[in-house]
């Protein structure tokens, strides 16, 4: 079976646009939460948001497929890949242009119906960010469109792996976007998912999430192409599962059922063992019965493993990024087994006697990993996780 390995990287956040800069201030325990000042938050839950401020706008595309547009363009200048033309696509979204949705309802109530609203309805279609990428680069190999909830970034590069795997693509852009659209925030702020607080990932006093916007964008490549050409390599995908409580709409199975099983699958289709793992990047959205169920779950599958690793949420420094939440984790564990280094889950400092793992709430940590595993769910019950591998070569 082909092996599958990163050969680039790309990112949008509001912590940074460049994996260096973005890295760094996550390691130093920086948070890129601030107030919304792109439009009026009054009247959501929370008014604090993680919005990315220092970036070259156009106003030719919505702000997401601005975004997306950016961290692929970021990725493909990093793999060194000069022709794309091979290129495969997994595009993956929770809201699509939701700023111009946004825009296109003001229209209607306005009654301003013409062309220029015309443009606004395409815009806003899930599948425009894909099409966009492919006109800008000339990519000719398979496309695919993912939804799948907070669980599409990771279940996008998922199906990227299996395009390599059976050799429909030697190489695939996997990408997960989003922005922060009154639209969106006001229904996730209706289902009481926001916190009104600070968002405190297995910490007791936890309330909810607080959402933040961006891309992560990755470049995977069949090995032997990656290594022929002398590709830099930050780590192997060696394997993933997706799957479905088939629940609730929001609220997880108490024991975690759906991600215990998705969690073996994972590992089984990685060719490892739950002694392998060292080194969580968990989902950890700080909202009350999420983190426990998390938790548990990971405690079922790696048994007395589970007390001996780092597990750290990055939300509480870039916000809860919707789809592009687990592209950016897949990236974060990357590079953390590219340096040795976790970062920490910020505002960890009451601990839950139910969340009783190692959070790495003290700052970014040393440490040697082979093995890890990033995690992600999302509303309707979805799961998703990827198995990443220190890359050692051979066969």
């Amino acid at each position: 079976m082909r092996r599958v390995v990163v050969t680039g990287l790309g990112i949008v956040s509001c912590l940074g646009n460049d994996i260096p800069s973005f890295w760094a201030d996550l390691l130093a325990g920086k948070s890129g939460m601030r107030q919304m000042s792109r439009w009026d938050p009054t009247g959501l839950r929370n008014t604090k948001m993680g919005e990315v401020v220092d970036f070259p706008w156009t106003d030719d595309h919505d702000e997401a497929s601005q975004f997306a547009l950016y961290a692929a363009a970021s990725a493909i200048k990093d793999s060194g890949i000069v022709d794309t033309s091979h290129l495969g696509l997994v595009s993956s979204t929770n809201f699509g242009g939701a700023a111009f949705w946004d825009q296109y309802l003001a229209c209607l109530t306005d009654g301003a119906i013409d062309a220029e609203t015309a443009e606004l309805f395409t815009e806003f279609i899930f599948s425009r960010t894909a099409d966009l990428i492919k006109e800008k680069y000339g990519f000719n190999g398979p496309t695919r469109v993912m939804t799948l909830s907070c669980s599409s970034g990771t279940a996008a590069i998922g199906q990227g792996m299996d395009l390599i795997r059976t050799g429909k693509s030697s190489a695939v852009l996997c990408e997960g976007h989003d922005s922060l659209a009154y639209s969106s925030m006001a229904g996730l702020s209706i289902l009481r998912t926001i916190t009104a607080d600070e968002l405190r990932p297995f910490d007791i006093r936890r309330s909810g999430t607080i959402f933040g916007e961006g891309s992560g964008a990755l470049i995977l490549e069949d090995s032997d192409s990656a290594v022929k050409r002398g590709a830099k390599i930050y780590g192997e995908v060696a394997g993933y599962a997706v799957n479905n409580n088939a629940h609730h709409l929001t609220a997880p199975d108490k024991e975690g059922d759906g991600i215990v099983a998705m969690l073996k699958e994972a590992l089984r289709d990685a060719a490892a063992l739950p002694i392998d793992v060292d080194y969580i990047n968990a989902h950890g959205t700080g909202t009350a019965y999420f983190d426990v169920t998390e938790t548990k779950a990971v405690k079922t599958v790696l048994g007395d493993k589970a007390f001996k690793i780092p597990i750290s949420s990055i939300k509480p420094a870039v916000g809860h990024m919707m789809a592009a939440a687990g592209s950016v984790e897949a990236i974060v564990t990357l590079l953390a087994l590219r340096d040795g280094i976790v970062p920490p889950t910020l505002n960890h400092e009451q601990p839950d006697p139910e969340c009783d793992l190692d959070y790495v709430s003290t700052g970014a940590r040393k440490v040697d990993i082979k093995n890890a595993i990033s995690i992600s769910s999302g509303i309707g019950g979805n799961n998703s996780a990827v198995v990443l591998k220190k890359w050692q070569g051979g066969n």
